[in-house]
């Protein structure tokens, strides 16, 4: 009798070895090779790989017929805004988030919605039963006779499933858990995943079919599995936010049909997520008025426009010449640079006092339109004195303290404008450039760090 071939492949990256290595020599992961059966080249394999999209001729791009561009509502407004409008036929979406932040519930409340709508759409869970889905349906009062639910890990059993029912939307939950009989290892590896997903890329583009596919989140932050599978997919989404914190980020990493890093806003209440139109409204609803280290900022996530408060805590050290720097919802290395350049530009004595940063509301930013709120934050922390609460601040901060321009000033005065905010700190716009502010909004250009500060603690 034959000896089974195996061979050894990296959990982390995919790269295949003949024999068992302690790191990857790819990815440089250590332990993460796992032993896996070699795959025959089979007729099976043969089969299933000439099922693919239809063979055409070389063309003119001009001569190609545009495919159909209706798109397929989801029925949650922050969920289209996230995929760019809507649901594309044929597209595969790879949803991703810590576990138990809601990704099921979204997932399921916008199956519901388009049930509702007329549309057939077919649930497959591999980690719950028909009762179990029943129960959390029922629990968020998302019932309907279209919504068709599936208990199966065989993906040989679901494809036929596909001709049976014929759904509109098909959510695969979680992609760890299926697996394929013409592999012999078992369902989360590597070989497993990368070929459940491929099959399903097949099935979908030859269907016209949209497809959810959830996925599990590593301990590092990233969708388990090959990342190959981020490459095979259209659409890859990740959502996010703090256990304590009842708002859930959802963020468009990967976006073949839309705009990325486009970003939706949901609340967690007892009925379900509910999408939060004005992001800006709740994330400022509770703001401490002429409280020391608090700055208002303007940031962009995606083509929307967002004004978050920005937290600062100077406090002084009790550990000697090891003062703390802790930032939440920005990045550390970003503070420190800041804080280098406000001691050397400034005169600011900060090397021996703990700095404290978060951005409220659990919201992550990371482009570099804040750097100058973060530091004025942080300043006005260190002298006890509060910025005007009516002033919004804008602006990069470079490292001679120059305060450079950052895009889309217009869509950012606007949203401060709409809020009621009367000042705003910018960067000094040259050329032909010519802003219109929205009435009531005073606009104060600057040039350098210090003359930003001579105007916020004047």
């Amino acid at each position: 009798m034959a000896r089974n071939k195996t061979e050894y492949v990296c959990q982390s990256c995919g790269h295949r070895a003949p024999k068992w290595l302690g790191k990857c020599p790819e990815c440089h992961d250590w332990n993460t090779l796992a032993e896996e059966a070699a795959r025959p080249a089979g007729p099976a394999t043969k089969n299933s790989r000439s099922r693919s999209l239809p063979a055409t001729g070389v063309v003119s791009i001009t001569d190609v017929t545009p495919a159909s561009s209706n798109r397929v509502t989801s029925g949650i407004g922050e969920l289209d805004r996230v995929l760019g409008g809507g649901l594309v036929p044929g597209s595969l979406i790879l949803l991703g988030g810590d576990p138990g932040i809601g990704k099921s519930t979204l997932v399921l409340q916008s199956l519901f919605e388009m049930a509702r709508a007329g549309m057939r759409v077919l649930y497959v869970s591999g980690e719950e039963s028909p009762e179990q889905i029943q129960i959390r349906a029922s629990r968020l009062n998302r019932l309907s006779e279209n919504f068709r639910v599936f208990s199966e890990i065989c993906l040989e059993d679901i494809l036929p499933a596909l001709d049976r029912e014929r759904p509109a939307v098909l959510v695969l939950d979680s992609i760890q858990t299926f697996h394929t009989i013409e592999l012999q290892s078992a369902p989360g590896s590597v070989g497993q995943v990368r070929e459940v997903a491929f099959r399903i890329f097949q099935e979908c583009k030859g269907r016209g079919l949209p497809v959810w596919i959830i996925g599990h989140i590593t301990k590092d932050g990233a969708i388990a599995g090959p990342k190959s599978l981020e490459h095979i997919v259209d659409t890859v989404l990740y959502f996010e936010g703090e256990r304590g914190n009842h708002f859930r980020i959802l963020r468009a990493i990967k976006n073949r049909f839309g705009a990325t890093p486009e970003m939706g806003v949901f609340e967690m209440r007892d009925d379900g997520l509910s999408p939060v139109a004005n992001p800006s409204e709740i994330f400022l609803a509770e703001r401490p008025a002429e409280s020391p280290g608090s700055v208002i900022v303007a940031t962009l996530e995606g083509t929307r426009s967002l004004l978050v408060e920005v937290q600062a805590l100077v406090s002084s050290s009790s550990s000697v010449g090891m003062p703390r720097r802790m930032a939440s919802g920005v990045d550390p290395n970003r503070l420190s640079l800041l804080v280098a350049i406000l001691e050397k530009r400034l005169g600011l004595h900060l090397q021996g006092e703990d700095i404290f940063v978060n951005i409220a509301g659990g919201l992550k930013v990371t482009e570099p339109a804040i750097d100058l709120g973060l530091a004025a934050a942080v300043a006005s922390s260190f002298r006890n004195r509060a910025i005007d609460p009516s002033a919004v601040v804008i602006g990069e901060v470079g490292l001679t303290g120059e305060v450079r321009s950052v895009g889309q000033l217009e869509a950012r005065l606007q949203e401060a404008g709409r809020l009621g905010f009367t000042r705003c700190i910018l960067p000094r716009v040259g050329g032909s450039t010519k802003l219109k502010p929205p009435e009531g909004l005073r606009l104060e250009q600057v040039a350098t760090l210090e003359h930003a500060f001579d105007l916020l603690f004047e």
